[in-house]
């Protein structure tokens, strides 16, 4: 089927040469049938996306009360979340409109390293938030000095040139594999996994650099995030009043929710062997962290913090007295 969809597109070049310069991408479903309905759901989504995202920023910008660090990291998150979210799903409605699409293979590398990077500053930024949350709670005499604005900034941009840092050498080395297979991406974005299966070089050292590239972001980000909310857990146990143990966890519950959809997703994704790679399962899992995902963040972050919902709920009065 493969060798035949090549053919008909014209890419019969692709099937004798080892080096490619352009790509199909199939999309998330073949059905006909389906793709009106799918389209008008994705962009639905994205649509939601973009405007919750925007909408936290604005608050945390407009809202004085908001001016902490921890809504500046829910406005970086809600910054980053429309990057990760446009990374991928203009190509996902493209293929659900127009059907498959052909696109360069510098430009399917170049999709494949903004979204790693966009997913590894993001696995950072949680860390930061976790951290964050850490101080203020465990260390609340000291969180003004430990958190001033200075430092935000700071471990944002790190968290920024981390991820972006990170995958760079993976991706260069993934640009440089052989196809033996028809450059055929049954798929609706440029993933990890598609184009390993699709290179005909021992995978192994591949899946090995994968693996070490992945842990020097996610494993220490884990640590890291763990034992903070080890720490945050333990301190709020030691809270005599209930009161103040559910306002305590309260502030901290979003980000852990976050946290656990966000880690469980990717690392069950990109975190094992090629050999494990079933299309019927990757295509919903890769919706969940590449659509699903960064619609929840804005939604669990205003829906549970009371703050946000009560900053929410001023903008209409803010724009009329102004």
């Amino acid at each position: 089927m493969a060798f035949e969809l090549a053919a008909t597109l014209g890419f019969n070049n692709f099937l004798n040469q080892s080096k490619v310069t352009q790509v199909i991408i199939l999309g998330i479903t073949d059905s006909h049938v389906l793709q009106t309905p799918l389209f008008i759901v994705f962009l639905i989504i994205y649509l939601l996306t973009l405007a919750a995202n925007l909408l936290i920023i604005t608050v945390v910008s407009l809202n004085p009360l908001l001016h902490n660090p921890m809504y500046f990291f829910i406005g970086n998150l809600s910054f980053l979340d429309i990057f990760y979210s446009s990374a991928i799903q203009p190509k996902l409605l493209s293929t659900l409109l127009a059907g498959p699409s052909v696109v360069s293979f510098p430009g399917c590398i170049a999709q494949l390293y903004v979204f790693m990077s966009l997913a590894c500053t993001e696995f950072v930024s949680l860390t930061a938030m976790a951290y964050d949350r850490y101080v203020a709670i465990c260390k609340p005499l000291h969180y003004a000095v430990l958190m001033n604005t200075r430092t935000c900034m700071l471990l944002a941009t790190v968290c920024w040139i981390v991820g972006f840092l990170d995958p760079l050498a993976h991706t260069m080395v993934i640009s440089q594999l052989p196809f033996c297979k028809p450059p055929i991406i049954n798929h609706f974005f440029c993933d990890l996994s598609v184009l390993l299966n699709l290179s005909c070089v021992d995978k192994v050292f591949i899946e090995i650099l994968t693996y070490v590239v992945g842990s020097m972001v996610a494993l220490p980000a884990f640590v890291l995030t763990l034992t903070s909310y080890i720490f945050i857990i333990s301190s709020i146990l030691k809270i005599h009043s209930s009161d103040g143990r559910q306002k305590a966890f309260s502030t901290c519950a979003s980000h852990l929710t976050v946290v656990i959809l966000f880690y469980g997703t990717v690392l069950v994704m990109h975190m094992r062997p090629s050999s494990h790679y079933l299309l019927a399962q990757d295509k919903p899992l890769s919706v969940l962290y590449t659509a699903i995902i960064p619609i929840l963040n804005p939604l669990i972050y205003s829906l549970r913090n009371k703050n946000v919902k009560k900053a929410l709920g001023e903008i209409p009065r803010f724009y009329l007295h102004k």
